[in-house]
């Protein structure tokens, strides 16, 4: 259980004061990203980006994740190198970096990241400085700088220096995650605090509304209209092209309230695919059983979720498991699961409650059916939904750490698409939310049920 985060995780579980309501979803599969091409000169030796991110696919090679002003020998960029961050900063071919120590693999919390540019500094260290949830990294493996009152690729205009969000082209270097509150500010080096600060009840790192000047070519990307996910209202208000994006690519899944997704840390046996921002697991073609978990667990409150899985001669399960007590080896839940499968069938859905059962529930699964998990652990319960219809209930719930599974097997590609309410592929008709207004579910929660996200974990948790 080392690898797999049982709580909210980093810096996004602070409630009140500035609210952040959309993110981006960006698909590596998809090759998605958003560009903006300015049409005029600015700052070539100071600037300041500032981003949320979440993670929900980690890559054993490079892949970009923030990539600005580049071309294939001058480049500005912000990319992931086995976990590591990795800092580009050149022009004409010359490059100087700096990678971190330090790794970045939490995918249950958003990370703030603010990198600071200023090449007229005297002092080297102080001419990129890159921020991490409020706290300046100074440990880098490789730390390079730019020369004093070098002039970067950064701040010019045309079409071979586009400010980008996303992959890097469609081949390479692609991005797996929700991106939030995206700011570029030409001409001016800030501070982390300009953009966060820590909350004074929990110590933890929270956003707060930006205040400053945006500069010449400056942009802000809040991605809340879903018609226009690249709208730009600051500095150049030039909005961003986006290329293979769509408006449902838009997530409520924010640094001021994060929800639960599947942690790619916790899949065990064989080698499933989890992607479309961490709310789906594929098999990847190997006859074992691949699991995911939830990256987030709880022991008290109501919790609401939703699964559609592939009907066909597949086996699919979905449910949930005991952190506490044991994990999927292979074979065997050892008496900890709580779940319902469908196995080579479409008429019927098997169910196993903590080590019996095994009987069934004849009912109409068709394609698109809509399984909810109704989880009570204030009364140890669990209720599954077909399609908004009570029909399955386990009872005396041993006390412990809960959390969410999805599991398939089989060599067709098997899948379960998940809802946690913050981002799902489905295709959603009601927009059905919780009594709090969080989420986005086909059917609404039970009466008392709630979307696990970090909004309702701080009233329910």
């Amino acid at each position: 259980m080392a690898d797999i985060n049982l709580g909210v995780g980093g810096a996004n579980s602070a409630t009140g004061g500035y609210e952040i309501a959309n993110s981006l979803k960006l698909e590596p599969d998809n090759s998605e990203f958003l560009s903006i091409t300015n049409t005029s000169t600015g700052n070539r030796r100071t600037a300041t980006y500032s981003f949320w991110l979440k993670r929900t696919e980690l890559d054993a090679s490079s892949y970009v994740q923030v990539a600005g002003l580049f071309s294939s020998s001058e480049t500005t960029r912000f990319m992931f190198y086995q976990d590591h961050i990795m800092l580009e900063n050149g022009n004409g071919g010359t490059r100087k970096r700096l990678t971190t120590n330090a790794v970045y693999r939490d995918t249950s919390a958003f990370y703030h990241f603010v990198v600071a540019i200023d090449t007229t500094q005297s002092t080297a260290a102080n001419r990129v400085k890159l921020y991490v949830n409020g706290v300046q990294e100074t440990s880098f493996s490789t730390e390079e700088y730019p020369d004093q009152n070098f002039d970067l690729s950064i701040g010019q205009s045309g079409a071979n220096f586009p400010w980008r969000y996303g992959a890097y082209n469609a081949t390479y270097y692609k991005t797996a995650g929700y991106l939030a509150e995206a700011h570029y500010i030409d001409g001016t080096q800030y501070a982390a605090s300009d953009f966060g600060e820590f909350d004074e009840d929990s110590g933890i790192w929270k956003p707060k509304e930006f205040t400053g000047n945006y500069g010449t070519q400056g942009s802000y990307l809040n991605f809340s209209d879903a018609s226009n996910l690249g709208a730009n209202p600051k500095g150049s208000d030039i909005d961003a092209v986006l290329t293979n994006i769509t408006s449902a690519d838009q997530a409520t899944d924010t640094p001021t309230n994060n929800f639960c997704t599947l942690n790619p840390l916790g899949e065990k046996t064989g080698s499933a695919a989890i992607t479309e921002g961490a709310t789906k697991i594929d098999n990847s073609g190997t006859a074992s059983w691949e699991t995911a978990y939830s990256s987030i667990g709880v022991t008290s409150g109501k919790w609401y979720a939703e699964v559609t899985p592939q009907l066909g001669s597949f086996n699919t399960v979905f449910g949930i498991v005991n952190f506490d007590t044991a994990i999927h080896d292979g074979s065997t839940y050892n008496n900890a699961g709580y779940w319902l499968g469908n196995f080579d069938s479409g008429s019927s859905i098997y169910y196993y409650f903590n080590g019996s059962g095994a009987g069934s529930i004849v009912v109409n699964v068709t394609a698109g059916v809509v399984i909810g998990l109704a989880l009570d652990l204030d009364n140890n319960t669990l209720d599954f939904y077909v399609n908004g219809s009570q029909n399955k209930q386990a009872t005396s719930l041993p006390s412990g750490t809960y959390g969410f599974i999805a599991d398939v097997q089989g060599t067709g590609g098997p899948y379960i698409q998940c809802n946690f309410g913050g981002y799902t592929v489905n295709t959603i008709s009601s927009a059905a939310s919780d009594a709090n207004g969080y989420g986005t579910f086909e059917y609404a929660p039970p009466s008392g049920y709630y979307a696990l996200c970090t909004k309702n974990l701080a009233e329910y948790g």
